[in-house]
């Protein structure tokens, strides 16, 4: 979407990050109730909103200006909240309160480093109704009400939502801000709607940690984790967030098996797990994503809208290596991308870089949770091309993709690896990959029922544990993990 235009009335100069974000806030919360009140009046047959009271639905805009007086922007080597050029940037917010951490950190650089101005006020374009419904039944007691509401009240039109900013797409327009950040307010706020479909859970649940898996094994190894990191008096996981709802906390060791055993995880397409931390630094989500490229982009267009600080893919892939065993890790540093469904978003011949961060706190955390080190580490883990396919049949092509897995030196493949890679290269979500060896199909270890042996049991428990052991060496640096390397030469300066 195009950011709010320059002409929108009614803006107010603020004096700092802190009273610019309370006034999003207050906006925001007054629209949402007004709405509200307009939605449970015209459904009790009162009347239903004029266009003046629709002017008072609207999302809260932010407007940036930055004016050098003197020479270029100041030197940075952060790679956002920085502006690459003077002008005025803005964008519309929703849910301001839960992203105030996020707002006040991007503006406050561009404040107080690049002297920009600030400004809040109601832009035009108004919140659609379903979003200002938690559930989006709430007065709805005979099915008309969609019906209804859809006369009188704007409805989510997928036409008005998209990427055009993290896309490349977008286009200037003489007069009109610059994008001030990736999404706006109404693609958030479609997003934030498909993860509890999606997930099971509410959105405010998700943390910035992200563990995404395609076999549920790895739920399994985290769900006995989890409990018992947070029934230690000094862990600092402090509580388990369940599909459906259910949360386990200190207290609940007692039933917390019981209270697992109940989650309705099967009515949703990819169950979500969030493990929170005591200190409020943001925790980690385990995502099942099942298998395919299909809901490894569905799931990562949404869960993009969060800003989370990382996203690693955890799984299963094929061996293509005589030397791989079952268990065997696969650290992926480059990708060939043949699941085809982002080619004309991030065409195959745009490089996908592995990121150094990312692979060396995979690699280091592989050392520390198998205690091997030197060649014995890489014996077990192996560096290098994934494979990435939408077929999971792919063997039976073998004789045509033969040559192209050669030429590439692949090592592994799968089905969802390359996608995730491309989409946080696209969205500016730093990635990675650590995958573990299921079968060796072109070497006669296919998957049959009885091939998970005792050995690939503990590969998994170790493999699930490198993951979170890989992101608690990069919460430690975040300013490195935040890098250039993903972002253009015209970026929005929000992350």
């Amino acid at each position: 979407m195009s950011p709010t235009s320059s002409s929108t009335p009614q803006y107010e100069i603020c004096a700092s990050p802190e009273e610019a974000v309370d006034r999003l806030e207050a906006l925001h919360g007054s629209a949402s109730a007004a709405l509200r009140t307009a939605i449970e009046r015209t459904l009790r047959g009162g009347a239903p909103p004029d266009a003046g009271e629709r002017t008072t639905f609207r999302y809260p805009a932010l407007r940036l200006t930055y004016a050098p007086t003197g020479g270029g922007p100041p030197a940075t080597r952060r790679a956002w909240a920085k502006f690459q050029s003077p002008g005025t940037y803005a964008t519309t917010v929703t849910q301001p309160g839960f992203f105030r951490p996020y707002l006040l950190e991007q503006l406050r650089p561009l404040v107080s480093e690049f002297g920009a101005t600030i400004e809040v006020g109601p832009s035009t374009q108004e919140i659609p109704y379903p979003y200002v419904l938690e559930r989006g039944d709430e007065f709805d007691s005979n099915g008309s009400a969609p019906f209804l509401l859809a006369r009188h009240f704007v409805s989510p039109a997928l036409a008005e939502v998209g990427d055009e900013v993290a896309d490349s797409l977008w286009r200037f327009d003489s007069g009109a801000p610059l994008p001030l950040a990736l999404f706006d307010a109404v693609r958030v706020d479609y997003s934030l709607r498909r993860l509890v479909h999606y997930t099971g859970t509410d959105w405010r649940a998700v943390q910035p940690w992200i563990l995404l898996t395609n076999y549920h094994r790895y739920v399994d190894q985290f769900l006995r984790w989890a409990v018992a990191e947070i029934a230690r008096p000094d862990s600092p996981w402090m509580s388990l967030v369940l599909p459906g709802g259910a949360q386990i906390g200190r207290n609940d060791a007692a039933q917390a098996e019981a209270m697992i055993a109940t989650v309705p995880w099967h009515r949703f397409q990819m169950p979500a797990y969030h493990l929170l931390r005591a200190d409020g630094s943001g925790g980690v989500t385990l995502v099942n994503i099942g298998v395919g490229p299909s809901n490894a982009k569905n799931i990562t267009d949404h869960l993009a809208v969060l800003r989370p600080h990382c996203w690693l893919m955890v799984g299963h892939c094929a061996g293509l290596r005589q030397s791989q065993a079952i268990g065997d890790y696969v650290l992926a540093h480059g990708y060939l991308r043949r699941d085809r469904i982002l080619d004309d978003l991030v065409p195959p011949e745009i490089p996908v870089p592995a990121l150094a961060e990312v692979q060396l706190a995979l690699q280091a955390a592989a050392g520390q949770v198998t205690g091997e080190r030197g060649d014995g580490l890489k014996r077990r883990l192996r560096t290098g091309t994934v494979v990435t396919y939408d077929d999971r049949n792919w063997e039976l092509r073998w004789s045509r993709e033969r040559r192209r897995i050669n030429l590439s030196r692949a090592i592994a493949v799968d089905m969802e690896s390359g996608t995730l890679a491309a989409q946080g290269y696209r969205f500016r979500v730093p990635y990675g990959t650590l995958l573990c060896v299921s079968d060796r199909p072109l070497h006669g270890e296919i998957k049959l029922p009885g091939t998970a042996s005792a050995f690939y049991e503990r590969a998994v428990g170790q493999h699930l544990m490198i993951g979170l052991a890989a992101l608690e060496m990069l919460r430690g640096d975040l300013a490195a993990l935040h890098s250039r390397k993903l972002r253009s030469f015209d970026e929005p300066p929000f992350r």
